[in-house]
């Protein structure tokens, strides 16, 4: 199925040689200016964040990288687009069976029709405008006058779902066209979908009934939608945990300081002691996720020490200075 070709490059705003850390401070720059909590515009925000999100789960991922890589790079943005040959059969491309499965056509959840096609996860993953495949088997049972009912399959897909929603609960309006390959019929849906406050990475919300309509009078499957974060500029997720990258400049880790650092609900001050090294963790109980009857994850602040890019010729003679009367061996 030819989708529309995502130039994940030019989203980002990096060149094709780009270093992973190049690509890592190209993210962080676009999702801080555009993430939904902090945007003016959020309307115009939420569709560029998304945007952005895809272009670094593919270039922030080694491996997915290589695949994209291999799709060529002569693609124009907004080209139809059809995978090279052998790339079904390497495993990369992952589309429905065409005469055997429905086609789920969705919006809502976060992705691309070419994310889906080419990036998602196992068995379907989910998407702003994805491609979904059936996953789970029909079940059929006889009815009356002999007639044979058969239960729709389940279909499964991935929400992408961000910090603030997955912390404070949200519901997001989700809608697909099915398309039936053996008839050519189509079905548009709209439905709404609670996220709960607390939800979990890969934990899968089950919308009863919303999957394959049934044959012969049989009940449709379900859809299962897994959950997916959405890329922070400043938290990474390690279960109920937050791990934020505090960044110090160097006479702050020698002298102390004290210093402001983010949460999911306000600022809160961190006393750095004197002497403290690259690698440290602050440790701030209850303000990480929530974490069911436990309350809340904590929030871990790990330091890195900062070097200044340029000096002041004033201030190369200070870190002279400083050099003459200190070893290393004293440091």
């Amino acid at each position: 199925m030819a989708v529309e070709f995502k130039d994940y490059y030019k989203t980002l705003d990096v060149s094709r040689s780009a270093t992973d850390e190049e690509i890592r401070k190209a993210f962080r720059k676009l999702a801080r200016k555009y993430h939904p909590d902090v945007a003016k515009d959020k309307t115009v925000a939420e569709e560029k964040f998304k945007e952005i999100n895809e272009a670094y789960e593919v270039l922030g991922d080694a491996e997915k990288r290589k695949k994209y890589d291999t799709l060529g790079a002569d693609w124009k943005q907004g080209a139809e687009f059809r995978p090279p040959p052998g790339w079904q059969e390497s495993g990369g491309f992952r589309g429905n069976r065409p005469g055997e499965h429905f086609e789920f056509h969705f919006g809502g959840t976060g992705f691309s029709d070419f994310f889906e096609q080419f990036f998602g996860g196992t068995r379907g993953a989910g998407g702003g405008e994805g491609v979904f495949e059936e996953v789970h088997g029909p079940r059929g049972a006889r009815g009356a006058g002999g007639a044979f009912a058969q239960r729709g399959h389940d279909v499964e897909g991935d929400l992408l779902v961000t910090l603030h929603e997955a912390f404070h609960g949200s519901v997001r309006t989700v809608s697909f066209r099915s398309v039936d390959p053996r008839t050519a019929e189509t079905g548009t849906h709209s439905f709404r979908v609670r996220i709960p406050a607390g939800v979990h990475e890969g934990q899968l919300i089950r919308v009863a009934g919303k999957g394959e309509t049934g044959a012969g009078g049989g009940t449709p499957g379900d859809l299962y939608l897994r959950v997916r974060f959405a890329k922070h500029p400043d938290f990474r997720v390690r279960g109920s945990d937050l791990y934020y990258d505090l960044e110090l400049m160097p006479w702050d880790a020698v002298l102390g300081a004290t210093v402001s650092v983010p949460t999911l609900d306000g600022n809160v001050s961190l006393r750095i002691q004197p002497g403290t090294r690259t690698g440290h963790k602050l440790r701030v109980r209850g303000k990480g996720m929530p974490a069911g009857k436990e309350g809340r994850g904590d929030l871990y602040a790990v330091v890195t020490i900062q070097v200044p890019e340029q000096v002041t010729e004033e201030q190369r003679k200070l870190w002279e200075k400083l050099a003459g009367v200190g070893g290393s061996d004293e440091w």
